[in-house]
């Protein structure tokens, strides 16, 4: 499945994750627009380093919320992150993994390409080396 949507290196956006079902809109795409003010742009794949930073500066992504259908995230979950909370992680050595294909070019409004670049990956080697 792909989009209209573009990703960061120009082609077609691909889907992010469907277990659990990411993206704003929860197509399984980091698809974005006026609704999304936080901007869900960047596919990440998460980390247990990644969750605890989100955890301490307030953004809890490790704790179901079943109201939300959110089963909470575990390491090697890929989820659509936003920009500045990857950055901020990034800034503070914690950034997750980034799956290039599947992060919306609107990301580039906040982050660099070189940067997104330094966390790319397909598909980490397994759980263990998150």
């Amino acid at each position: 499945m792909t989009t209209d949507e573009r990703n960061v290196l120009g082609d077609h956006l691909e889907p992010c994750g469907s277990d659990p079902l990411t993206g704003f809109y929860r197509d399984g795409c980091c698809s974005t627009g006026p609704e999304d003010l936080g901007s869900h742009t960047i596919c990440a794949v998460v980390t247990a380093e990644f969750l605890a930073h989100q955890r301490a500066i307030g953004n809890d992504l490790s704790t179901p919320v079943p109201a939300y259908r959110f089963p909470g995230l575990r390491p090697g979950d890929r989820w659509c992150v936003t920009a500045a909370n990857w950055l901020r992680a990034h800034h503070d050595g914690a950034a997750a993994f980034v799956v290039l294909g599947s992060t919306h070019e609107r990301a580039l409004e906040i982050v660099p390409l070189d940067t997104l670049r330094r966390y790319a990956v397909d598909v980490p080697p397994g759980p263990g080396d998150l």
